[in-house]
Formats: structure tokens, C-alpha cells, sequence
């Protein structure tokens, strides 16, 4: 069985190494602050003490990490995975991070001996205790399909988007879209609540129509309930956005509504409300309209 060492135990990561360990990998668990291992250590699973020595007892090493910055910083420190790299490893990356960014992690563990895939996934903290991400994986087909069954404990389905970096280039595809759809609705909402519909009717008519889709039925809900504890959380969202208009600036792509609608989550950090769920963007348009979207 493949020794699978996963670096990054948070709201995501947790349950998607808990996921590894149910499919029968051997597993190894690291986190940079030492509480979020104590469940698996207490489950019988390997802790390792630095990213150094997960590398050096795994085939396969995962990364679930907060930003590009994290996922540099747990290659190159001191007893980072490049430290423990070799010839039969192969490094997933799963965070969202940048394209080049992406490119540059590549280069380190290419450069160090190992392999790389670039991973990342579309979902939240209820598809990954599920096991329902959707993997999103660049790279060399033989190296991509040599951790299928990793990536397929973890995700369903696991969608092969081409080299190294086109993984990256769909998430901020898919999160782009998904920031841009929350803003508007959003601002339908507060619209259409100051237009004096009920919350109830609205959510009716959206769910039974043409714009039907689980986001909008999931965030009507919980904006309905004022349920803002965070799945996905603003600034998640914000840094998304602002990677992909990132990308986009790069490959001269306009994109005036994914800048709008990062604006959009941007006022609700400023607001303080970066720690939210994502439909709390809705929170600033609600107090500059004095109005509130909830179920009557």
C-alpha cells in the first residue's frame, strides 16, 4: 500500500486526510501548529515532527495549505519537503494558490529529484468530509495517473486538465465564476427585499426556474437562516479572485465583473467579516440598503 504523508490539517485538509487513512493508505500527518494532530495521533496515525521526515517515509506527499506562501515555505525550510524529496516521490499540491506560483513549486521538486502534480480542488468542508471534491489535476498523465487512487479517495470525480499549472488555471476558473455568481446574488436579494418580496418567494421562483443550481439553493438557505459560520470563508474568496484577475491580467483577459465582484468581497472584509462564510458578502449591501434578508 502507498505511504501517503499530508501536510496541512485545517477545515479542508483534516477531514480530506481522514479520507486517506478510511481508504486504507498508510498515513503520515503534519501540521505546522501541533494541536491539529492530536486527533489522528490519538487515532493511531503517524505524526510526523517536520515536513522533512513525512517526505522521507512517503511516495506520495499532499499539500492543503492556505496560500502560495505556505505551500513555498513548507518546501524550502529547514526540514521542508525538499529536504526529504527523492526519485519516488511525488509531490501533490492541492491548495490554491497562483499560476506561477504553481510553476515555481514545480520547479523546486523537479529540481530537488521528485515528481509533481498540481491538484487542487473545487468544494467546501462538506465535499471534503464526503469525499466529493472534484480534483482538479495538471500534469504528466503517467505521473497523474500514478496517484489516481490518492486523489480518488479524496475526490469524485478527478479531472485530468492538462500540464502542470492547468489544474491551478481551472480552479481560479470555476472559483472566479463562483465568486462572481455569489455577488449576484447577493445584490438580487438585497434588491429584491427592498422591493418588498418576501425571502421565501424569492428562493421559490430562483429554485424553479432556469437559475437553479446548488449554490444558489445551499446559500439561499443559509442566508435565510442567518447562518454565516464559514464553509468557505470571504477572504478565501477575495484571494481567489484576486488570483485569478491576477492570471488574467497576465494573459490579457478582461474581467470587469470578477473585479466588480471582488470589490464586493472585499467591503465585507473591511467590514469585518473575513472570517465569514462567503454569503456574508451580503452583509455590507444589506446594511447600506437598511435592509435584511432573512426569512420573515
Amino acid at each position: 500500500m502507498t505511504n501517503v504523508g499530508f501536510i496541512g490539517l485545517g477545515a479542508m485538509g483534516a477531514p480530506m486526510a481522514w479520507n486517506l487513512d478510511d481508504a486504507g493508505f498508510d498515513l503520515v500527518v503534519y501540521n505546522r501548529t501541533t494541536d491539529r494532530e492530536q486527533p489522528f495521533a490519538e487515532a493511531g496515525i503517524s505524526v510526523a515532527d517536520s515536513p522533512k521526515h513525512l517526505t522521507k517515509r512517503c511516495d506520495v506527499v499532499c499539500l492543503m495549505l492556505s496560500d502560495g506562501d505556505a505551500v513555498a515555505e513548507a518546501l524550502e525550510r529547514d526540514l521542508g519537503v525538499l529536504d526529504g524529496v527523492d526519485e519516488e516521490t511525488t509531490v501533490v499540491q492541492m491548495s490554491t494558490i497562483g499560476y506561477e506560483e504553481t510553476l515555481a513549486a514545480a520547479e523546486m521538486v523537479t529540481e530537488a529529484g521528485g515528481r509533481f502534480v498540481d491538484a487542487p480542488v473545487s468544494g467546501t468542508v462538506g465535499p471534503a468530509r464526503e469525499g466529493t471534491l472534484v480534483g482538479l489535476a495538471g500534469g504528466d498523465e503517467a505521473v497523474v495517473g500514478g496517484v489516481r487512487p490518492v486523489l480518488e479517495a479524496m475526490c469524485d470525480p478527478v479531472v485530468h486538465c492538462g500540464d502542470v499549472g492547468q489544474g491551478t488555471n481551472m480552479k481560479l476558473f470555476v472559483n472566479l465564476l463562483l465568486g462572481d455568481a455569489m455577488s449576484a446574488f447577493a445584490e438580487a436579494l438585497v434588491f429584491g427585499r427592498q422591493n418588498g418580496l418576501s425571502v421565501s418567494d424569492m428562493r421559490t421562483v430562483i429554485e424553479n426556474g432556469a437559475l437553479d443550481c446548488p449554490l444558489f439553493a445551499g446559500k439561499g438557505a443559509t442566508i435565510a437562516d442567518g447562518d454565516f459560520d464559514s464553509r468557505f470563508p470571504v477572504d478565501y474568496q477575495f484571494k481567489d479572485l484576486s488570483l485569478a484577475l491576477d492570471r488574467a491580467g497576465d494573459i490579457g483577459v478582461p474581467l470587469s465583473q470578477t473585479a466588480a465582484a471582488r470589490e464586493a468581497f472585499s467591503a465585507a472584509r473591511a467590514r469585518g467579516y473575513g472570517e465569514e462564510d462567503m454569503a456574508a458578502v451580503i452583509k455590507p449591501l444589506e446594511e447600506t440598503a437598511d435592509v435584511s434578508v432573512r426569512e420573515d
